[in-house]
């Protein structure tokens, strides 16, 4: 299993359109892939699981990874959520 946490810094956070970016992104890997903020976590691979973090600005999150592909598949996900700009 890979981890890492992350503040969002995106003004609107993990609304709709950078949602359905980071979704997207997680279904071209094969680990099963999670996204933890605070006691709640969700499949990334889910949209609506994802909104319903809601997840805004500030806020701490963990992606997390298991599978073959769980290195890539984080570094991709945190780099995508970092480079969020709308």
């Amino acid at each position: 299993m890979k981890e890492a946490k992350l503040v969002i810094k995106n003004e609107t956070g993990l609304h709709a359109r950078p949602a359905a970016m980071v979704v997207a992104e997680a279904g071209k890997y094969k680990s099963s892939l999670t996204i933890k903020k605070g006691e709640r976590e969700v499949n990334i691979k889910s949209i609506l699981g994802l909104l319903s973090l809601g997840a805004s600005k500030g806020d701490e999150i963990t992606v997390k990874a298991d599978g073959e592909d769980e290195n890539q598949a984080v570094e991709a996900i945190v780099k995508m959520i970092e480079d969020l700009k709308e």
